[in-house]
């Protein structure tokens, strides 16, 4: 393939088991633009950000390199899906209000994309670009979880899983930033989601597929003994933004 793919193997337990964005950041993200109607919703995987922003806006334009991710995106009556690369996308010129990027920009070739967002973005549009790293949930079960990230799987990672880590932060980003509020993503889970969600980690179908077995089973005892009685854990995940004005 000619793009980094590393999802269509398991497009429908990651389209299940990836938690939600709050919607309080979409609201956010129209406020930005009180006129605008159109997002191209880049890496859109399978619609996790797409269908939440055409709750607020009149036409999203959700794209994915992924047949199968796109095949497995949840249908909205304001989304369109399609599948191509970010970098070479099927957008006409300036048709775009707003540019999102959710959990996918450290897979995009950084130049080539900013150079089609500035051919695919309005004048004084927006391209809203954000992540996450490591959950939290308790100090006990954190601790096991990061044995599994970095002791046991953390070898599996893709080079670009760094710009994670570092929060965007080392990403050239040649636009005329704007500083977001705080926000997290928040689910109350069973044990049982959370360790679904640990298998959608690329790192972790890396080790399946190079080993034939499941390193989450490694840590699955020890959680579900930390876990307790407790049916359900609120599960928090802290949100970075790259957030700019396209110019004209």
């Amino acid at each position: 393939m000619s793009f980094r793919d590393h999802f269509s193997s398991h497009s429908s337990s990651y389209s299940e088991y990836r938690p939600g964005y709050p919607k309080e950041l979409f609201v956010y993200l129209k406020s930005l633009l009180p006129n605008g109607t159109t997002v191209w919703d880049c890496g859109t995987g399978t619609g996790q950000a797409a269908v939440s922003l055409g709750e607020v806006f009149d036409k999203v334009i959700a794209t994915d390199p992924s047949a199968n991710q796109i095949a497995n995106a949840e249908p909205h009556k304001n989304v369109e899906y399609r599948v191509c690369k970010a970098e070479e996308s099927t957008l006409g010129n300036h048709e775009a209000d707003l540019i999102t990027v959710a959990q996918a920009f450290h897979w995009f070739d950084f130049e080539p994309f900013y150079k089609e967002a500035a051919r695919v973005g309005k004048k004084n549009g927006v391209l809203a670009i954000w992540g996450y790293g490591l959950h939290r949930i308790t100090p006990e079960i954190d601790a096991l979880i990061g044995k599994l990230y970095g002791e046991i799987a953390g070898s599996y990672w893709p080079p670009e899983r760094r710009y994670v880590e570092e929060k965007y932060a080392t990403i050239p980003f040649p636009f005329e930033e704007i500083s977001p509020p705080t926000f997290s993503m928040q689910e109350e889970w069973t044990v049982e989601q959370v360790l679904g969600y640990l298998r959608t980690w690329s790192s972790v179908q890396k080790y399946i597929q190079k080993n034939e077995s499941d390193p989450v089973l490694l840590v699955e005892t020890e959680i579900a003994k930390a876990w307790g009685d407790v049916s359900t854990r609120l599960v928090e995940w802290p949100l970075f933004f790259k957030i700019g004005r396209l110019s004209g």
